[in-house]
């Protein structure tokens, strides 16, 4: 009988003495920069929860004045509140941001020029994801408009702003879900069909090919742009999926912590070695493999030229 149950008590004393291992391999990689931020004015989209949340409370206790952007204010004040509690650094602020909504995003951007002589960084990490077939207020599938599209409507209004500030960084938050994404540009809306999941996908690859096209038009600007694909993360970001969500909660020893995903945000955002860093796509702090068609330089130009199209933008 001992040694029946010592069988069966095994593999579970083996996971207790694995477990921290195990961790710490799921946590990923970790930035290890000690740069301090005092000065700098760094804007993060949906930085009311989640990673954007830690990585507003990094940035913040490395000095910086940090601008929390989100669509709701209360939650936006709550989170603000208690990363002024936690790192002693009082210019920490919330501004409205709708990036659902294009009048919003430039209400935002003409405050933030009037009110900021300089933006250092800009981190473009509010998303949905796998939400119900819905449009934004301008009309554009939802993941599309607020994954793509509200951010590359926010870079464009805010760029000249990052320009003045050279050396300054523009972070992209996008997705190894880019792998599996298609541009597919006779139904760029969905309107055809629409599966959450791949729509999702096209969503981060939009991300992707807006990156690499953007770091060719700055060169030579000292401002730098990069993507990254932040891990799976315990967040509100799977609240649209119910399957998920699930498996999110059940599997939740092996998916990181907000803190632990926010962790290429703020590498992205501060690693003295990608001072000089353009057009590249991060992981766990270091390079990462990007699809071939995130390496389609024709199709980046074509979805810049069309996105400039529906946001009646001329971005030259």
């Amino acid at each position: 009988m001992d040694a029946y149950w010592a069988f069966l008590l095994a593999p579970v004393f083996l996971f207790y003495i694995a477990a921290p291992y195990i961790r710490k391999f799921v946590g990923g990689g970790v930035c290890k920069s000690t740069a301090k931020l005092h000065g700098k004015v760094v804007v993060i989209t949906g930085a009311n929860t989640g990673i954007g949340k830690e990585t507003a409370s990094d940035l913040a206790r490395r000095g910086a004045r940090v601008v929390i952007a989100c669509r709701d204010v209360a939650k936006g004040e709550a989170a603000a509140s208690k990363i002024r509690a936690e790192t002693g650094n009082e210019q920490v602020v919330v501004r409205k941001l709708d990036l659902a909504d294009t009048k919003s995003v430039g209400e935002f951007a003409e405050r933030m020029r009037k009110e900021e002589e300089r933006i250092h960084i800009l981190i473009n990490n509010a998303g949905v994801m796998m939400c119900p077939y819905s449009k934004t207020v301008d009309g554009f599938e939802m993941q599309l408009g607020v994954n793509h599209l509200g951010h590359f409507l926010l870079t464009y209004l805010l760029l000249d702003v990052l320009k003045k500030s050279a050396p300054a960084r523009i972070v992209n938050v996008s997705s190894l879900a880019h792998h599996f994404g298609r541009i597919k540009f006779e139904d760029l809306q969905c309107e055809k069909s629409y599966q959450s999941a791949l729509a999702y996908c096209r969503s981060k690859l939009a991300n992707i090919l807006f990156t690499r096209e953007l770091a060719k038009r700055l060169k030579g600007t000292q401002v730098t742009v990069n993507a990254l694909h932040p891990g799976s993360v315990r967040s509100e970001l799977v609240r649209h999926s119910f399957l998920l969500s699930k498996a999110w909660t059940l599997c939740s020893f092996f998916i990181k912590t907000p803190k632990e995903g926010a962790q290429t945000n703020i590498y992205c955002a501060v690693a003295e070695e990608l001072e000089s860093v353009s057009g590249k796509y991060f992981s766990d702090c270091s390079p990462a493999y990007v699809s071939s068609q995130g390496r389609n330089d024709e199709t980046a130009r074509k979805l810049w030229d069309v996105s400039c199209r529906l946001l009646g933008i001329q971005w030259n």
